[in-house]
């Protein structure tokens, strides 16, 4: 058996390596934003949830400047049936009247934002909740779902048009982290709810980010799923853009959403599993990296 002094010796040298590992990363990231947009199981698990944050607390320690955008369908979901109020979706959207609106509203910033903002503020990081709304953050307009009879209104669910970075500057000046949720008010006056992976997205191309990193409930990118040797590690804007339509429906809006930082300015976004604790660190500050990594062409 190895004396208990050399276990420790040895243990001391890997975490000596380790972070000496992650000194490229952290010259390469410094004073640099990054946009994480925060969602799937990563959202339901409290321990996950603890993790994110502390990755979160340690990014802005070292120099980083993280930015979180969150969704929260599931929970939104289990509001409503809270209500008595029936969840119906559309090619993927929620359909969204105006009570619909009040409780995705409400559990978005009141809810979710606001867990968030206490774990990261329990890790030791200072956070500060923002939605679309807050300084006409996010602008957005009405979209429309696709049929064969022409378009159908599902409601006010909307894209974002418009980014108006001045606030989440003057938060990050500041040293805190911004946790961003997704309703965006339109030229009509009316509130819309928007996607959350493209408002990631459109972030990350106004904030001048250096990466956008999504959470998946999947290991990455299968080019053909359910096969699990297609996983693919790396793919450039134009291989994404032919592989697009072929896609599971659930990982279009996250694939889309990476084309449209990396065509925006981004020099590169990644599809992660949130379902490993720790794995934005993994992601960014270990040679092997995890997931899916888009680049420009």
């Amino acid at each position: 058996m190895i004396p208990s002094a050399n276990k420790d010796q040895q243990l001391a040298a890997i975490k000596a390596a380790t972070l000496i590992e992650s000194l490229p990363w952290l010259q390469e990231f410094h004073n640099k934003v990054v946009v994480v947009k925060f969602g799937g199981n990563a959202m339901l698990d409290i321990e996950l949830q603890r993790a994110f944050a502390q990755d979160m607390a340690y990014l802005r320690w070292v120099g980083i400047k993280p930015v979180v955008v969150h969704g929260g369908g599931p929970q939104i979901s289990e509001r409503l049936a809270e209500l008595g109020i029936q969840s119906e979706f559309k090619g993927g959207l929620r359909v969204t009247n105006a009570q619909t609106m009040d409780v995705v509203r409400d559990v978005l910033r009141n809810q979710i934002s606001a867990e968030l903002a206490r774990l990261i503020s329990d890790a030791g990081a200072q956070p500060i909740i923002m939605s679309g709304e807050d300084h006409f953050l996010f602008q957005a307009k009405q979209t429309y779902l696709e049929t064969e009879d022409g378009l159908e209104d599902i409601g006010f669910v909307g894209e974002v048009t418009g980014v108006n970075p001045r606030a989440v500057w003057e938060a990050l000046n500041d040293g805190k982290i911004p946790v961003i949720s997704t309703t965006a008010p339109g030229a009509d006056g009316q509130l819309y709810n928007v996607n959350a992976d493209l408002a990631a997205a459109a972030a990350a191309v106004a904030f001048g980010a250096e990466k956008l990193m999504v959470l998946t409930d999947v290991p990455g990118l299968y080019s053909d799923w359910p096969n699990e040797d297609s996983l693919v590690s790396e793919i450039t804007a134009a291989e994404l853009e032919e592989l697009l339509p072929s896609l599971e429906s659930g990982m279009i809006p996250k694939m889309q959403a990476c084309l449209q930082a990396v065509l925006g300015g981004v020099p590169r976004a990644h599809v992660i599993d949130g379902r490993t604790p720790h794995s934005i660190l993994l992601e960014i500050f270990t040679l092997s990296g995890v997931g899916t990594l888009v680049l420009p062409n």
